[in-house]
């Protein structure tokens, strides 16, 4: 979750009093820099055991640094995007979650008006619904960020100091706190200033534990959303048939009621008549030449867990096939499409197999694999991108 990622909400945490902690010199040594926030975090009132033991032994990461400061190397097109959130285990595996929390899950939206499937799917999509919540260690992650990391320092300090009164309170055990490289954590991936202020206590237990409690982790998706302002009496959107030659108005800001894009020339997907007074904003994520959208503020909410067109309609997608609904109708304008998770760890074994060493595999595409690939690619004959693409995994064998 990207959440209130503005250094601003950090600022009230500790105090006006804190000075700056510089970033440490080429050694990276980040251990004086780390027993400063210890004695700071105490002054804020976390238990000196709770910020010793959370804190003991925190070192510099480079893999978050990078992460912190590096554009991706490959850009992520959306059918890649897609292929990999939206794949058939995550929609088999989220019909299997809608039966078993299905009374969670329908009392979760008769108290915050959020429609179950959407909780579901964002809960699919940020933690394959509890499975896999991170491979960071939120307080020593954020403690890097907040002495090596060169942005921001004083927001991510701040977002530590909220990790570790959220320990301290006995919310969520200290061992538990596993998440992005940025300091989101839990089962719905809540940055520690959105735990702050959204987090619920639905099971009762007197903990908000989103890592440990599913009721918790759904409801407080379910209260986040609510909060920026989902209305389940509209839908987050509806894929549309756009004229040729089209040149009105177009983004996801530029709202009209749905009577006014019918009279643009839009039609629905199924060439359906559009009307009535609910707003709407175009989108094609793709170009013209892709799937379109008239997307309503549902889908900024949907936006603001996480600033991206591409995240927003991975939930909306899932949470139309968990729910029996129909894929996108429209083919995203590509030849070589993306794969899916299995895909990806099948290419893998593809790549050991043919002599294009990539470590062990496991789905998960860095820059070993991103090697690999343009290794093959190169065999191949084919552009050298990185990209895990069907082009090269047929190549390589795999159908």
């Amino acid at each position: 979750m990207r959440q209130g990622m503005e250094w601003k909400l950090a600022a009230a945490v500790i105090g006006g009093g804190l000075g700056f902690l510089p970033a440490t010199g080429p050694a990276h040594a980040i251990e004086s820099c780390v027993a400063a926030l210890k004695k700071q975090a105490v002054s804020a009132g976390v238990r000196p055991d709770v910020a010793e033991s959370m804190l003991s032994g925190a070192k510099y990461d480079e893999k978050v640094i990078r992460f912190s400061t590096s554009q991706p190397e490959h850009k992520t097109e959306i059918w890649d995007y897609m292929a990999f959130l939206v794949d058939a285990q995550r929609i088999k595996d989220g019909k299997s979650n809608l039966k078993k929390h299905a009374r969670t899950l329908a009392a979760i939206e008769k108290r915050y008006g959020v429609d179950r499937h959407v909780v579901l799917a964002v809960w699919g999509i940020e933690s394959d619904y509890g499975q896999f919540q991170g491979d960071f260690y939120t307080p020593h992650a954020l403690a890097n960020l907040a002495c090596a990391g060169k942005r921001r320092q004083k927001y991510f300090r701040g977002e530590l100091i909220k990790t570790l009164q959220i320990a301290s309170r006995g919310d969520v055990p200290a061992k538990d706190f596993r998440g992005s490289w940025a300091g989101a954590f839990g089962q719905t991936q809540f940055m520690p200033s959105t735990y702050n202020s959204l987090a619920v206590d639905y099971d009762g237990d007197g903990r908000k534990d989103l890592v440990n409690s599913v009721p918790d982790a759904l409801a407080s998706t379910a209260n986040f959303l609510k909060n920026a302002g989902w209305k389940n009496s509209r839908a987050w959107g509806y894929e549309v048939k756009v004229p040729d030659g089209y040149s009105g108005p177009s983004g996801r800001k530029s709202y009209s009621s749905l009577a006014t894009w019918g009279k643009r020339g839009l039609v629905g997907i199924d060439g359906n008549r559009l009307s009535g007074n609910l707003e709407a904003a175009l989108i094609r994520p793709a170009g013209a030449n892709g799937p379109a959208f008239l997307v309503t503020r549902n889908f900024r909410a949907l936006r603001s867990y996480n600033a991206s067109t591409s995240y927003g309609l991975a939930i909306a997608l899932l949470s139309e096939l968990v729910s029996g609904g129909e894929p996108f109708k429209t083919p995203w304008p590509t030849n070589n499409p993306g794969l899916s998770r299995a895909q990806r760890l099948d290419l893998q074994k593809l790549l050991n197999r043919n002599g294009f060493d990539v470590g062990e595999p496991d789905g998960k595409v860095g820059p070993a694999t991103r090697a690999g690939i343009r290794k093959a690619e190169a065999k191949y004959g084919m552009p050298e991108t990185g990209r895990p693409s069907w082009n090269v995994y047929y190549a390589l064998g795999g159908r």
